[in-house]
Order: C-alpha cells, then sequence, then structure tokens
C-alpha cells in the first residue's frame, strides 16, 4: 500500500471529491507536500477537469498538473454500494474534500453527521460558490461569479473601459489554496493541540477573494470611497505600472518609496524632479500621476527594453520585462531555483510543469508524478487500503460501481 511519498505530510490520508479546480487544487498542494492523496472519480468520466483542453494526444494538461501526486479511483457516489465503499475508505481518512452543491452529499447519506460517526477524527472541507449558509447557497456558483461578487472585476481595468474578467479560473485557485491553509490549521487543532477531533470547513469562492480585497470594505465604511478601475496604476503610490519601449515590449516598473523613486530619476538624467514641487515626495506623485507617468513613460518608450532595462537595473530602480512563459523557461534565475521541473509520464512522456511551491527547506515537497489516467490506482486502493479480493472488485465493476 502506498503511503504518499516524502515530504511533511508524509502519513497523511486525503480523499479528494472534488470537480474541476477549486478542491482539486487544495488536495494537489497537500499532495505536493507527500500526502496520499487518493482521487474519487466517477466512472466513465472522470473529473470534468479531464475534459478541460488544451489536449496532447486526447489528455488534458490541466489535468496533467492539478493531478499530480495523487491516486485515481473510480466509484459511484450515486448508487448505494458506492456510499457504502465511500464509507470504508473514510475509516482511513484523515481529510476529505469535496465541491458539490450544498446538500449534495446529504442527499447521498454521507452529510458529516454520518461521516463523523465512521472517523471522528475526519476533517471534511467543503468547497462551493456561496457558502453552507446565506440566501445564496444553494444557487450553483463558479469562480466567474465569484470574482464578480467579491469586487475584484469591479476594480479590474482601465478607467474608459469595461471591467475584466481574469484570464485563469482565479477564484477557485485562490479558494483552492485558503481551503488547503484551513486544512492545516485544522489538523493543528486535532493533533498539534490534541484536540483528536475533525470538523468541517466551508469556504466558498467569493469570500477569499474579497479577504485579498485588504482595504475596501474599510475605506468605503470609514471615508464613503468606492474602488474605481484604474488600469496598472496603483493609487497609494507613483509611479507604478507598465511602460511600452520602442521596441514593442514592455517593461514593469515600482517606484512607491522615495528610496526607489531618486535612484529612477537619477538614472534618466532627471535630477531636477527630486526639487520640482509635482515630484518630490510620493503624496506629491500621486496627485500628479499622469505628468509622472509621461515622463517615465516618454524616456523608456525612447529606447529599446533591453536598454532601459539595463540602465535602471543598474540605478537601483525596480524594474523587470513582462515575460510570457517562453522568457519563463529561458531565464537563469527560473533555472536556478528549479521552478520549471521535469516530470516522466507514460502518456505524454517527459513535462514540464511548476515545482512545489511554496519551499520548505528541510522537508521539501516534491512533484513525483503526473495526474493518473481514470481508475490507475482502483486494484492499488481498493485491495490495500480496504483488503477487497479480485471476485469482489470484479463485481463492483459488473455493477458500474467502479
Amino acid at each position: 500500500m502506498r503511503e504518499g511519498g516524502p515530504g511533511p505530510l508524509a502519513g497523511l490520508t486525503v480523499l479528494d471529491l472534488a470537480n474541476l479546480v477549486a478542491g482539486g487544487l487544495a488536495a494537489s498542494h497537500l499532495a505536493d507536500f507527500g500526502a496520499r492523496v487518493i482521487k474519487v472519480e466517477r466512472p466513465g468520466t472522470g473529473d470534468l477537469l479531464r475534459q478541460w483542453g488544451p489536449y496532447k494526444n486526447g489528455v488534458s494538461l490541466w489535468w496533467k498538473v492539478l493531478a499530480r501526486n495523487k491516486e485515481s479511483i473510480t466509484l459511484n457516489l450515486t448508487r448505494k454500494e458506492g456510499q457504502e465503499v465511500l464509507k470504508r475508505l473514510v475509516a482511513h481518512a484523515d481529510v476529505m474534500v469535496e465541491g458539490f452543491r450544498p446538500g449534495t452529499m446529504d442527499r447521498w447519506g454521507l452529510s458529516y453527521d454520518v461521516l463523523k460517526q465512521i472517523n471522528p477524527r475526519l476533517i471534511l472541507a467543503t468547497i462551493s460558490g456561496f457558502g453552507l449558509t446565506g440566501p445564496y447557497k444553494d444557487r450553483p456558483g463558479f469562480g466567474t461569479v465569484a470574482e464578480s461578487m467579491s469586487g475584484f472585476v469591479n476594480a479590474t481595468g482601465f478607467p474608459d473601459g469595461p471591467p475584466l474578467l481574469p484570464p485563469l479560473p482565479l477564484a477557485d485557485e485562490v479558494a483552492g489554496t485558503f481551503a488547503a491553509m484551513a486544512i492545516m490549521m485544522a489538523l493543528y487543532e486535532r493533533d498539534g493541540r490534541g484536540s483528536g477531533q475533525g470538523q468541517v470547513i466551508d469556504v466558498s469562492l467569493y469570500e477569499p477573494l474579497l479577504r485579498l480585497m485588504i482595504p475596501h470594505a474599510t475605506m468605503y465604511d470609514q471615508l464613503g470611497m468606492l474602488s474605481h478601475r484604474q488600469g496598472n496604476r496603483f493609487s497609494d503610490a507613483a509611479p507604478r505600472g507598465l511602460y511600452q519601449a520602442a521596441d514593442g515590449r514592455w517593461l514593469s516598473l515600482s517606484a512607491t518609496t522615495q528610496g526607489v523613486w531618486e535612484p529612477l530619476a537619477k538614472a534618466m538624467g532627471r535630477e531636477d524632479l527630486l526639487t520640482h514641487p509635482h515630484f518630490k515626495d510620493n503624496p506629491a506623485r500621486v496627485k500628479n500621476v499622469d505628468e509622472v507617468d509621461r515622463v517615465v513613460g516618454e524616456w523608456i518608450g525612447a529606447r529599446p527594453l533591453d536598454e532601459a532595462y539595463r540602465v535602471l537595473h543598474e540605478a537601483g530602480a525596480v524594474v523587470f520585462p513582462v515575460y510570457n512563459t517562453d522568457q519563463i523557461l529561458e531565464d537563469p534565475h527560473y533555472q536556478a531555483r528549479e521552478d520549471i521541473v521535469e516530470v516522466p509520464d507514460p502518456e505524454l512522456g517527459c513535462i514540464k510543469m511548476q515545482c512545489v511551491v511554496p519551499r520548505l527547506v528541510r522537508t521539501p515537497g516534491k512533484v513525483r508524478w503526473a495526474g493518473p489516467t481514470l481508475g490507475q490506482h482502483n486494484e492499488q486502493v481498493y485491495s490495500g487500503l480496504l483488503d477487497a479480493k479480485p471476485g469482489e472488485l470484479a463485481q463492483w465493476r459488473q455493477q458500474g460501481i467502479i
């Protein structure tokens, strides 16, 4: 029986019942650090993430990354027999992650009240669009809705343009990361504090993003200020933004403190700005941000990116080119820190993907394998964990239970 892999969470067993990104990422974080994550998928179709492109040889690349380090089993939870098998698995689990619409697990006879009778130490992390309580709890929810509800979308974009959705499932990814953090808190309370008891973790898709919109509610409460779209600017410091060089490439720049602004002005040959009333300190620069951006933008725009970057970087300014993925893979800093790792895979050969984050120096995580095929670990899990015999497995397959 596999006991997970090396890392600080070795010996921890997680049942991942989630579909798509949020719950899957929560379990993925745990798997990266050595937890044994058993991915429970519907027979025939599996996790819906398997249907997300792009594909290579018919295999989802999303799946290969998000399901790395997991073991895949199939189990039909809509069948009574499948529900009974899950209960047997629960007896061996530390954590369960699920992302069904609230009430689904109850209808299947798998409520937390039922599960904790089997295993009082079980921690159940449930991730839903709007959470387990409140008037919206029964609504279907995806990240797009959560990003809009949190206020994030309204603050994204340029003042003269529409709100912008993020180009990735941001709400799901943030919720999954928060869920993993919450699971570790609950494990500490159970084991480190010695209560010995599991609990339910209620994670919505919109609340983690709301938490990241740090001052907005307080700004409105105390000052009556509403957030507004400001493009690449930051309302409390200047200059800060993206500036296009003469060759069409883009340079990111942030001079949000006086100690960074002064070498920037000197590097541009504009020491006169250090005493100019519109540029002399951060409050003045914020008040005159259009003028500040014009001066910085014209200086960068008159030079190719490599030259502008070299001059400003050598002067101590905080700048960096705007990268695409090809540049990330070629960058020497990424290479030195091994931020992109190569993972052997029987379906696709060698796959490059992001390394484990964050870095634990003494007990690091590791990418041990890429996302598995559907039901790849049925025999290993059911025979090893539940002591199911070959005849029983054959019967389950014939009945459509696995």
